[in-house]
């Protein structure tokens, strides 16, 4: 076993990133697709309309939204223009992804954020949209990790937590969070900018300008439908590029749909986790209600929380 690495996590970002304006009644959500290819989804689009005016709110669909192009929705361009059209229009108050899947990195470095400084709004999404949430945290803003609009199920009792989750942290109510516990927590307590998403994003933004500053912060992670090698993978080549050499803290999302290749594993994801980061001295919490399951409990990015680690029971707490 290699020596624990005992490491300073004093290390903060000396200023707050900016929170943009809750929600109220009569704002404007902007639904646009900067990912995948939204196939016989109008149902879903339009039950995400009709939920976001039950809560008084109003709605404006992108012009590119159904277009197909390939695998995407829409040319790189259309998508383009119509995310950056949200995030240029001073009425907009929120821009509301409508499914991940891939493509969004291909239009990062065509976005302007000029408008946006002056006028900022929560961007909303998970999955894919990990790669938007790192450019706007970079970008000095919070974001709202939380449900698209694909994810919405015919009966959304099936997904309640998931809503009214979404729904408090965008209107301003605080969501803290209770963990069921597991035998695999790293017990320890941490504070700092909840950052994150993805895994594969995580991974795949490394050396570029949306990779992200993790020292002093609490990273969240989650994946769906990799091998578990894939998974350690990731780990070993962000723990070479020293992602995790300043974390305070990680917080183990789902990890869905894990593929079984022909040369087992051996071991569980939680020990294949703590086998990766063995070496490192900060709390990991594992069980956290978010990613790709229909449990997935709204997190916002970007801002400071307290996390305290038991093997019975944990607890994620948002700061205001």
């Amino acid at each position: 076993m290699q020596a624990q690495k005992i490491i300073d996590n004093s290390t903060k970002m000396t200023s707050k990133l900016i929170q943009p304006p809750y929600l109220k009644a009569g704002d404007t959500v902007a639904i646009v697709a900067p990912s995948g290819i939204l196939k016989h989804r109008e149902r879903e689009i339009q039950q995400a309309v009709d939920l976001l005016k039950s809560w008084g709110l109003h709605s404006v669909v992108g012009k590119y939204v159904f277009k197909k192009a390939d695998h995407f929705a829409g040319t790189d361009a259309e998508r383009c223009e119509d995310l950056q059209n949200a995030l240029d229009n001073p009425s907009v108050s929120a821009i509301w992804c409508a499914r991940g899947g891939y493509g969004t990195v291909r239009i990062l470095d065509d976005l302007d954020y000029t408008r946006f400084r002056k006028n900022p709004k929560w961007i909303i999404g998970y999955s894919d949209i990990t790669a938007l949430h790192n450019q706007v945290h970079n970008e000095g803003f919070q974001s709202l990790h939380a449900l698209m609009a694909v994810s919405l199920t015919k009966d959304l009792d099936d997904i309640k937590e998931t809503v009214a989750t979404f729904k408090s942290a965008i209107f301003g109510t605080p969501n803290n969070y209770t963990l069921k516990g597991s035998k695999y927590n790293r017990v320890g307590e941490a504070s700092g900018e909840l950052v994150g998403g993805n895994l594969t994003i995580l991974h795949t933004m490394l050396g570029s300008k949306e990779s992200i500053d993790t020292s002093g912060k609490i990273l969240f992670i989650e994946e769906i439908g990799e091998y578990k090698y894939h998974i350690d993978r990731m780990l070993q080549s962000m723990k070479r590029a020293g992602y995790f050499d300043n974390l305070s803290g990680l917080v183990v999302g789902d990890m869905s749909r894990m593929r079984k290749n022909t040369t087992l594993w051996g071991t569980s994801i939680e020990e294949l986790i703590i086998d990766a980061l063995q070496e490192y001295n900060f709390p990991i919490v594992f069980n956290m209600p978010a990613g790709h399951e229909k449990d997935n409990r709204a997190l916002i990015l970007g801002r400071v929380v307290d996390l305290k680690v038991k093997k019975d029971q944990s607890t994620l707490d948002f700061s205001e």
